[in-house]
């Protein structure tokens, strides 16, 4: 079972008090946008096997969406980060590349 620690209000959480809200990251098209990069957004993204960065909700605590990093081959979880963060802390970054040699953060478009 999935672990996650608020970044907000601190609980730990199983992943039963959280709702997932997705991959993190990602460049988000919606009304209004070209037919093309609403549909590469919908249909045409990668689904790497190992480190990924998702969106939470704390939806049975603070209500609050964090970002997540976690491994989904081992299913660790590196850490937690507010979401307006437009990319990993450092600190997670270190913690990834230190179990990950060869490790490096990219953003997803």
């Amino acid at each position: 079972m999935l672990t996650f620690t608020c970044p907000y209000c601190g609980v730990h959480a199983d992943e039963t008090e959280l709702a997932p809200g997705g991959e993190a990251h990602l460049k988000r098209f919606g009304p209004g946008s070209e037919d093309e990069a609403f549909e590469d957004y919908l249909f045409k993204r990668e689904n790497p096997k190992g480190m990924h960065f998702e969106r939470w909700r704390h939806a049975y605590g603070c209500g609050k969406w964090f970002l997540a990093a976690r491994c989904t081959t081992t299913l660790e979880v590196f850490g937690t980060y507010p979401a307006q963060t437009t990319e990993p802390p450092q600190e997670i970054k270190d913690k990834i590349s230190g179990k990950r040699p060869g490790w490096t953060w990219r953003l997803f478009s």
